[in-house]
């Protein structure tokens, strides 16, 4: 699909409401390029053999940013996006204040938030299986991963969004609101 300008839609929202699903569509649908932030982190854990997990991914994001700086991610997402020829460029992952800083001064950035009840998100997340510890994840657990340091940030993030999915229907309805947004945005 060919557009006028580049569009580039950052996705926040909780744990499992499907942000890792909207940029999947979004690249195979329309090819655009997709940026997440938890890639450096796995990147990174890859070439210390280290598992992938929650607890390594926090830890990770922690010192990353304890030792280079709160928005060092965010700086390396940004400039990614801004040099990226794509006419369409998904962020996914936003979940801190600094994230928005450097992105938001991109043109034709949009923060959005795709959400979903904690029960859609919590049956997500242990299907899904993206790290090893979410397969045998309580609810209670899952509930107490909301307090964690890397999803504490988001609910500031998801009031500075422009707009807001509702991801706890069907996959038609969901990609029909996403061909809507792109829609919007590209015009």
């Amino acid at each position: 699909m060919q557009t006028n300008s580049k569009v580039i839609l950052g996705f926040t929202g909780l744990m499992a409401s499907g942000k890792g699903t909207v940029a999947a569509y979004y690249q195979q649908k329309y090819g655009a390029t997709t940026y997440r932030f938890s890639t450096i982190l796995r990147d990174l854990l890859d070439r210390i053999h280290l598992e992938h997990n929650r607890d390594n991914l926090i830890k990770m994001s922690e010192a990353i940013r304890a030792t280079f700086g709160e928005d060092i991610m965010a700086k390396t997402i940004a400039g990614d996006a801004a040099a990226d020829s794509n006419n369409i460029i998904v962020v996914e992952g936003i979940r801190r204040m600094a994230d928005i800083v450097y992105l938001s001064k991109l043109p034709n950035f949009v923060l959005v938030e795709i959400f979903a009840d904690p029960h859609t998100r919590y049956s997500r997340i242990i299907q899904r299986r993206e790290n090893p510890d979410d397969a045998n994840k309580t609810f209670e657990q899952f509930m107490e991963d909301h307090k964690r340091s890397t999803e504490m940030s988001i609910p500031e993030v998801i009031s500075h969004a422009a707009e807001n999915l509702d991801n706890n229907g069907s996959m038609e309805d969901l990609q029909k609101n996403l061909d809507s947004l792109l829609s919007k945005y590209q015009n």
